[in-house]
């Protein structure tokens, strides 16, 4: 889900290579990059420390769903010290959207399984004066990769990117995203979490857990997190996730036809 430049995906996997090490258990790094669909990761049962966004999870039953390992906290000011995240509602930097605008602008969105990309932009409109009258969207843009590309060849006028991907793109790939501005930054949900198979067993998961959850304890595991812009991992809020289909839900009936 964030591997959004070689760059940014070759920490991620120096951090798997740590994870490993912290652990004893021996991870390898498979790529699985768009427009491989991130369903077909989540049904892996070598799985060991894969992200996967909350909502996907959320509407899995219980005997389905991959083993929660933890959600991380950013270092953002976004994440108020807190496993949450939220999505940047970004425009083109050269633009003047004022509110107004917005519900005549071209709105883009990545997948309809996303929180970021498509729940929270969503979420967003539906708390807006204007929410029924956008009609104009453009999707799927899959990642928000996708999104950046769509605003700067002018295929859409606004769309919402992971806060999270935004933060590792500023401190990493700050020429991507120089031609954008952000426009407005939507309710905080629940971190995208990382997951393990249903079918590992149960002292490497117990493992990998430990290992993640003591990361931020060590001078060598805060550099390494620090060079990811995150301060540490917590234990999930499940009854967080459980809560964003009913979110969705309440979105849908506010847009209405609308989007």
């Amino acid at each position: 889900m964030y591997n959004l430049s070689p760059k940014i995906t070759g920490l991620w996997d120096d951090f798997f290579t740590w994870l490993g090490a912290q652990s004893g258990v021996k991870l390898e790094v498979i790529p699985h990059a768009a427009p491989a669909p991130l369903s077909a990761l989540w049904e892996r049962p070598d799985m060991g420390v894969v992200f996967m966004c909350g909502f996907p999870f959320s509407k899995l039953a219980a005997e389905q769903r991959p083993i929660p390992l933890v959600a991380p906290i950013s270092l953002a000011n976004w994440a108020g010290g807190q496993p949450v995240y939220a999505s940047h509602i970004v425009a083109a930097r050269d633009t003047a959207f004022k509110s107004t605008d917005l519900a005549k602008a071209r709105w883009g969105w990545t997948v309809r399984d996303s929180q970021s990309g498509y729940n929270a932009p969503r979420e967003f409109v539906s708390t807006q004066p204007y929410a029924r009258e956008v009609r104009n969207t453009v999707g799927p843009l899959l990642n928000p990769r996708g999104v950046v590309e769509a605003i700067r060849s002018g295929t859409i006028d606004v769309g919402a990117i992971d806060a999270y991907a935004y933060q590792l793109l500023e401190m990493y790939e700050p020429d991507m995203i120089a031609p954008l501005r952000i426009v407005a930054t939507t309710e905080p949900a629940p971190f995208p979490l990382f997951v393990a198979s249903r079918q590992l067993p149960s002292d490497t998961v117990l493992a990998l857990k430990h290992a993640l959850l003591h990361a931020h304890q060590s001078d060598e595991g805060q550099a390494i997190l620090a060079s990811l812009g995150l301060a540490a991992f917590a234990e999930p809020d499940m009854a967080a996730y459980d809560r964003m289909p009913a979110r969705a839900r309440d979105t849908d009936e506010t847009l209405g036809a609308s989007w």
